[in-house]
């Protein structure tokens, strides 16, 4: 039963964090809306937009992490 109750708890942790992540990106993608569209240039290979993103995502991830 621990093994079950442990399995629920991380497929809950990965949903939360995933839903942040969605939710970082979309607010981001709203920030820069005006300038530039993240998902053009993430399709035209702009390594500059991955590596903020990657940043991005790295930091939601560490937050997560001390917060839960």
């Amino acid at each position: 039963m621990l093994i079950l109750s442990n399995i629920v708890e991380m497929i809950i942790y990965t949903a939360i964090g995933l839903f942040f992540c969605l939710v970082g990106y979309f607010l981001t993608a709203l920030i820069y809306k005006k300038r530039f569209s993240l998902s053009y240039e993430i399709d035209n290979h702009n390594k500059a937009v991955g590596i903020m993103l990657a940043g991005m995502f790295i930091a939601i991830g560490i937050i997560m992490s001390g917060v839960l």
